[in-house]
């Protein structure tokens, strides 16, 4: 796996597939994130202003389906998509 940009662009919406991407490899940080805000009950309009850097009060239909896309697929990445990042290590 190459190294990730520390900060990357940030799509509209996060990929959905059973394959990992390489979205998904420039993002892992960007998952922790989303994960660690919402485990701490962060709001959502927090963390698209702050993570995803889009605003929720200009932009709340994009800035919402950032945000459960991104919180989706940082999901996906704990229950699937490890098990594509450990084979390609391997």
């Amino acid at each position: 796996m190459k190294k990730s940009p520390l900060d990357p662009h940030i799509a509209d919406v996060a990929p959905a597939g059973a394959a990992l991407t390489q979205y998904d490899e420039e993002h892992m940080i960007t998952y922790m994130r989303v994960l660690d805000a919402d485990q701490e009950g962060a709001d959502w309009r927090d963390v698209a202003r702050i993570v995803l850097r889009i605003d929720p009060d200009t932009e709340a239909d994009r800035a919402r389906m950032a945000f459960e896309s991104h919180l989706s697929r940082a999901r996906w990445m704990t229950e699937q998509g490890y098990r594509h990042l450990l084979r390609s290590s391997a």
